[in-house]
């Protein structure tokens, strides 16, 4: 029984996983050794490497790549047109499969459209990377980061709003949308659970 949807178009190779309620796009191409999660949307145009695992609910927006050694856990949102590395230091005449880099994005984050994850990092749950950033160290959970290489501005909600907090110190906000208290200590964010 298929319970999951792929347009005609879509390549998707023998032995690939691809869960309950996902959806998968025109002219995607998702390779045999991927694990593809529930409910999930592959939009127009996505590619699925071997090596990569995909949470629940994600949904990976047109034209991106999630190549080998990338793992998004539940919830993550690549935006269009965004862009995962997995070697460092590529040349076409060097074969560097050997030292593909792991990169991983926790639960809940947002990588905004046109942002370059480059391999090796650690994106923090519900970290949001705005759109156009260079991502070239790992990025601390509810970080909001931007610009070209990125850098912390702020500090985000599970909801997606810019928290009223400095970048580092000891502190607390309020995210207005859900009433739930955020606590900034030694430079480290955490919700706090009531």
């Amino acid at each position: 029984m298929v319970n999951f949807s792929i347009h005609e178009s879509a390549i998707v190779d023998a032995g690939a996983q691809i869960g309950e309620g996902t959806r998968v796009w025109h002219f995607v191409h998702v390779c045999s050794g991927a694990v593809i999660g529930k409910c999930c949307s592959l939009g127009q145009n996505v590619f699925v490497g071997n090596k990569v695992v995909i949470g629940n609910n994600c949904k990976i927006q047109n034209n991106v790549s999630v190549y080998d050694n990338v793992t998004l856990e539940e919830d993550v949102f690549c935006g269009p047109s965004m862009v995962f590395t997995n070697v460092y230091n590529p040349r076409s005449a060097i074969e560097r499969k050997a030292e593909y880099r792991d990169t991983y994005v926790k639960r809940g984050a947002t990588l905004g459209a046109n942002c370059t994850i480059v391999c090796g990092v650690t994106i923090g749950k519900y970290a949001f990377v705005g759109a156009g950033a260079v991502i070239n160290k790992n990025v601390p959970d509810y970080a909001l980061m931007v610009g070209v290489p990125a850098k912390q501005v702020g500090w985000m909600s599970e909801f997606g709003e810019k928290l009223d907090l400095p970048l580092t110190g000891n502190a607390s906000a309020t995210c207005p949308h859900q009433n739930v208290e955020y606590r900034l200590t030694n430079n480290e964010l955490v919700k706090v659970d009531n």
